[in-house]
């Protein structure tokens, strides 16, 4: 269940810069319900059920969380439900938007998440090391460092557990030095990691005018049908956005635009934009169960 990355690193980018980016100023019910389910499966497949655990466990309570603390702070809205100890209103629309704000954010980390998986930094640094190496290559760099971070960091820790020195078990005096100590250690480790990376760059001629770079990614016919297909879908989701298609008002009270004919396909493109991937996952998947039986 990994055939989207398999694709062109230009197909995987270009789809999760629309849907990231739409996740992130389409306000609309619908567009976040989409957004959300979408993103939400699309994780699973990719990660398995340590991804379900992962959202119910962090993503579920932070919903809740800003649903409860947005109206404490955004008194906006016309439709009254009580007053807070301090005299001011509490407000239907700012408990609604609370929910919005919160699936919004949680659509998002989910679009990323999944985007970790997708784009690796070889991708990454094979779109934009051209263009701007130097960023590319730092971006690229501190994705990578973060997940080998805290895998070392769990080694260190469960070495250090071996010996006695346990962050878990002892006085607060002995857990206070056992964690200064594995952070000392990490330190010292990042430290020779980034020599190591620098000497090693340097070493196959890094920054040199004329030097190739190993591809092993080839833009063939179904790349080219997916990206039109993906920027088809985008650019026609973006001018119904610009028409007010999509809009969506929660202040001063809830309105909501009269769905038009062009409105409701605006959602089916934005649905099939979203589930994109999933739809080449669950074809290869029939196609292979399909060859399978050939045999």
């Amino acid at each position: 269940m990994n055939e989207f990355r398999n694709y062109h690193p230009i197909v995987n980018f270009v789809y999760f810069v629309f849907v990231i980016g739409f996740s992130c100023f389409f306000i609309h019910p619908a567009c976040l319900l989409i957004s959300l389910i979408c993103g939400f499966v699309y994780s699973v497949i990719l990660k398995g059920k340590k991804a379900i655990k992962t959202n119910l466990i962090y993503m579920l309570p932070m919903v809740i969380l800003m649903a409860v603390i947005n109206p404490a702070f955004n008194h906006e809205g016309v439709t009254v439900i009580s007053y807070l100890p301090d005299g001011n209103p509490l407000t239907l629309e700012s408990i609604v938007y609370g929910f919005v704000a919160a699936t919004m954010i949680v659509s998002v980390i989910c679009g990323f998440s999944c985007y970790n998986e997708i784009m690796t930094s070889d991708k990454f640094i094979y779109l934009f090391g051209k263009i701007i190496p130097a960023i590319s290559l730092v971006i690229s760099m501190t994705l990578r460092f973060v997940p080998r971070f805290i895998g070392q960091l769990k080694v260190v820790i469960n070495a250090q557990r071996c010996i006695g020195r346990s962050i878990s078990c002892g006085s607060i005096i002995k857990r206070t030095r056992n964690v200064l100590n594995i952070l000392s250690i990490m330190i010292t480790w990042s430290l020779e990691n980034a020599i190591e990376t620098s000497d090693s760059m340097k070493s196959r001629g890094y920054g040199l005018a004329g030097r190739t770079s190993f591809s092993i990614y080839t833009f063939d016919k179904r790349d080219k049908m997916a990206l039109i297909t993906i920027l088809f879908l985008g650019a026609y989701i973006i001018c119904g956005s610009w028409m007010g298609e999509m809009s969506f008002n929660y202040f001063p009270s809830i309105m909501i635009t009269d769905v038009s004919v062009y409105g409701l396909s605006l959602f089916v493109s934005y649905f099939l934009l979203c589930i994109y991937p999933l739809a080449i996952e669950i074809w290869e998947v029939r196609r292979w169960k399909a060859l399978r039986l050939k045999i």
